[in-house]
């Protein structure tokens, strides 16, 4: 028994950084070696730790959103952190989409493929993309409670709000209610912390079937369309988000420190919902950003704030379609592939494959063929990988943007950008109580 508890000591003193990304290259490694083997053998172990981590998704944006907007004075605060939080979003993905068109024009990935080598798949039809009024009505909930069962994220949020704004009016006669969503909410924290201790363990089996499933064959006849959108991607997560923290004064390294364990989970999962839960955690705990504020930013980012998949991708899709069929883009074209990109993201939030879906917008905004997306099929879980790593950042780039411009960001935490999420941090109430209150931390 001591023994066990001695190995168990050890493992969590590594920083959770090095254990997952141990648990990575093993992953890789195992799965070259057993090769499709691995995706019957070790996939089970990555959907179990994708399943824990969505299991905590819904009923942890809930309880912390009431939280968050019941815990304000009233509604001017929460809007006028909405109106530059949104802001951001937009300003961010703009700027994704001149990173996307750099990249696109300096490896020009659809010269690089023989024109007839590639045939969409037989079964591939375009997606049909919801009108801007369906995609309104359907933010909110006919059946809160089915929206809770099915994961319907901005119906939860948009619940949620509701529910936290009753709180803040009624006031007093519900102080106990409101104490009640307080207490869930932290033990919907501590249940985090204990999922997040198997993300090594997911790491593994997700990694291990990738590699084994895929192998490296299916990168070579679009080698240069995934190297374009893995430098765009880079770029945009080191120069575009790193400059912008400069801008405010923040160390960039700190950043990346502390985001780093949501931005693991992103590329392992390749699912901003269950990176959601990682990254708000990775926000508060290891990034300073108040978590009230946080509450309502990070899931709200989890389903709008799509860089990777709403804005670099969509455009490289597009050039890469245009110049595969020899279509030269004109100024009209470019204009619209930048309007769709950044106001699409917005208007596509909560659709499943928001990727394709997001790519159907632009294509269709620019007169490109749809077809062409059907040539990117083979490689798309490749690709989703770095889509949604950068789709994460962003979404816990903004939060910490707007906390410091508004002063909610603990300067001390931010500069301490630790990278652990273990069992073992110290309990939020205990760092609560030697921060100063905010505008966000007092209650009626």
């Amino acid at each position: 028994m001591s023994l066990f508890s001695s190995l168990f000591s050890a493992w969590f003193r590594i920083p959770f950084w090095q254990r997952v990304l141990g648990a990575f290259v093993l992953g890789a490694l195992v799965g070259w070696l057993m090769g499709p083997a691995a995706g019957t053998w070790l996939q089970p172990l990555g959907t179990l730790y994708v399943n824990l981590i969505r299991m905590i998704a819904v009923p942890l944006v809930f309880f912390a959103v009431i939280n968050a907007v019941s815990a304000l004075h009233g509604q001017q605060s929460i809007a006028a952190l909405g109106g530059r939080t949104f802001g951001w979003f937009a300003a961010t993905a703009v700027l994704a989409v001149g990173v996307g068109f750099a990249a696109a024009y300096l490896f020009n990935p659809g010269l690089s493929v023989e024109a007839g080598s590639l045939t969409p798949p037989a079964d591939y039809t375009p997606r049909e993309v919801p009108t801007p009024v369906e995609v309104l009505l359907n933010v909110v909930p006919t059946n809160p409670f089915a929206a809770l069962a099915e994961g319907r994220i901005l119906q939860v949020i948009f619940f949620a709000g509701l529910l936290g704004f009753a709180l803040v009016k009624l006031g007093a006669r519900v102080a106990a209610l409101r104490t009640l969503v307080g207490q869930a909410s932290d033990a919907m924290i501590q249940v985090t912390r204990f999922v997040l201790e198997m993300t090594p363990l997911g790491t593994f089996g997700l990694i291990a079937a990738l590699v084994g499933t895929y192998g490296f064959d299916k990168l070579l006849p679009l080698g240069s369309f995934v190297v374009a959108l893995y430098v765009a991607c880079a770029a945009h997560i080191v120069f575009v988000y790193g400059g912008l923290l400069l801008a405010h004064g923040l160390n960039p390294l700190k950043f990346f420190r502390g985001a780093a364990p949501g931005m693991q989970v992103a590329f392992v999962s390749s699912s901003s919902l269950a990176s959601m839960p990682v990254a708000l955690r990775a926000v508060t705990h290891n990034l300073g950003v108040n978590r009230d504020y946080a509450a309502f930013a990070v899931p709200l980012g989890a389903t709008i704030k799509m860089d990777g998949c709403g804005a670099i991708y969509p455009t490289l899709a597009s050039v890469f379609i245009a110049q595969y069929f020899g279509i030269e883009l004109s100024f009209a074209q470019f204009a619209a592939i930048l309007l769709a990109s950044v106001l699409g993201s917005f208007g596509t939030a909560g659709v499943p494959g928001t990727a394709v879906v997001m790519a159907t917008v632009v294509l269709s905004a620019a007169g490109l063929p749809l077809e062409g997306l059907g040539l990117l099929l083979a490689i798309d879980r490749i690709l989703d990988m770095m889509r949604t790593m950068t789709n994460v950042t962003g979404q816990m780039l903004v939060p910490v943007l707007v906390a410091r411009e508004t002063g909610l960001l603990d300067r001390d935490v931010y500069e301490a950008a630790s990278s652990n999420v273990g069992l073992d941090d110290e309990p939020e109430t205990a760092r609560e109580a030697r921060e100063p209150a905010s505008s966000l931390d007092r209650h009626d």
